[in-house]
């Protein structure tokens, strides 16, 4: 097995080997993600922005390409335009003379006339796909997490335990993991059995404070896995999910194993292991603000480890006006190129691509999606503002939650989301 080193002291090295190689990766990206209420009105969760310049997907595909995984297949399904789009203008640098690929997968209806019913039947209906490009290992990813993981080191441990099924954990305090799916293990971390949202969560051996949650992310045999999948499609009881269904009817006929995501977790913040579900309002707000703190748990910089996007030709960002009352600065913020801040204050905030901010206003604590042009004498606090919003000169936002609510969605942690619609501006034209 070789390695790529780097002269850097504190770089992780790859597993790419001939493992990784023959592996398959699908990226199960047709969820609705309800819970981020009008972010996905229009988009996929995998297609929504993150981190200033990225698309929550990225860092699931970049993974993949980053651990030389680089046969990808993305199942989309529900308001996939965005996320098809944004797959074809970044992510067509890999060359298919070499079998590398990004390939998409919508619901076609290939085996029987339905959508996809479950994450086992999107895999399901695409298995003659799948048989075609005779892989070892399939490697079943979620694409809506933000995390960096080395796949590869997932794989060389399925290889080495020869397992059927190993299933990517990470650990969390027990006190919490009753709304999870909780695995538990004996001693060689075989899996013993399988739990959605337990009462009573099962604890790690020798380590009574904590449980191992499922990632959502598998490594399978590919003939083992492709047997597996007719059994459950077969099955009229079925939902066919791999969580709910077919995971737990292996545990006691295969041999299935948890792998510890701290094994293969890059840029460790601290040795805890970075992995956030960004599928609230709130904790996508959180997780975009971390990134402007002095040092982030999630490392954007690390050049041994990228994040790939499709990347807008833009001028720099700027700021201009040096008045006592009227001056052009961002503090604690990160600004993405073509932003333009005119005489405003930025402060704790994540500004996306070609965000214009004019005079004399304030943004404090807020995520700017792109293209948003804010007005004059703006105030805006712990907001999240929809993309091609434009905001009206005066508006104040975050300094009064009753009449915020009147026309925007407030979170429970006081958080305000505002989008075109909300203010009247029509951006998805139908009729």
């Amino acid at each position: 097995m070789d390695t790529q080193q780097s002269p850097q002291a504190n770089y992780y090295p790859r597993f790419v080997s001939a493992i990784t190689r023959n592996t398959l990766a699908l990226i199960l990206a047709g969820g609705r993600g309800t819970r981020l209420k009008h972010l996905t009105d229009w988009r996929a969760k995998p297609a929504v922005p993150f981190g200033g310049k990225f698309r929550i997907i990225d860092f699931a595909l970049s993974n993949c390409v980053n651990s030389g995984v680089r046969r990808i297949g993305v199942v989309t399904q529900y308001k996939a335009q965005s996320l098809i789009r944004h797959i074809q203008r970044g992510w067509s640098f890999l060359d298919g003379r070499f079998k590398e690929f990004v390939e998409l997968l919508p619901a076609q209806q290939r085996t029987e006339e339905t959508w996809y019913q479950g994450t086992a039947d999107a895999v399901f209906q695409n298995l003659d796909i799948l048989r075609s490009h005779n892989s070892d290992y399939v490697l079943i990813l979620g694409g809506d997490h933000i995390y960096k993981m080395d796949y590869g080191r997932l794989l060389a441990e399925h290889v080495e335990k020869r397992a059927d099924l190993t299933v990517a954990c990470v650990e969390i305090p027990v006190s919490e993991a009753s709304a999870f799916g909780v695995m538990a293990v004996d001693d060689n971390w075989r899996v013993t059995a399988f739990t959605e949202k337990p009462e009573h969560p099962p604890s790690i051996p020798g380590q009574p404070d904590l449980a191992l949650v499922s990632m959502g992310i598998y490594v399978f045999n590919a003939k083992f896995l492709y047997e597996q999948l007719i059994l459950d499609h077969d099955l009229e009881y079925s939902s066919h999910d791999f969580g709910k269904d077919l995971i737990p009817s292996l545990i006691k006929n295969a041999n299935v194993y948890a792998h510890r995501f701290q094994n293969s977790c890059v840029n460790m913040a601290s040795g805890t292991p970075y992995w956030r579900d960004v599928g609230t309002v709130d904790a996508y707000w959180e997780a975009n603000i971390d990134l402007t703190t002095i040092t982030p748990d999630l490392n954007l910089y690390d050049e041994d480890w990228p994040i790939w996007t499709h990347q807008e030709q833009l001028p720099p960002a700027k700021s201009v006006f040096d008045d006592d009352d009227r001056r052009g600065q961002a503090l604690d913020s990160m600004v993405s190129g073509g932003c333009i801040i005119s005489g405003a204050t930025v402060r704790r905030s994540l500004l996306f691509s070609n965000v214009q901010v004019r005079s004399f206003g304030t943004i404090e604590d807020s995520v700017i999606l792109p293209n948003v042009d804010i007005g004059r004498h703006a105030y805006l606090k712990r907001v999240i503002i929809e993309k091609s919003c434009i905001i009206p000169e005066g508006l104040r936002v975050g300094f009064d939650r009753e009449e915020d609510q009147k026309r925007f969605y407030v979170t429970e942690n006081g958080v305000t989301l505002i989008t075109p619609e909300m203010l009247g501006q029509r951006i998805h034209q139908i009729r």
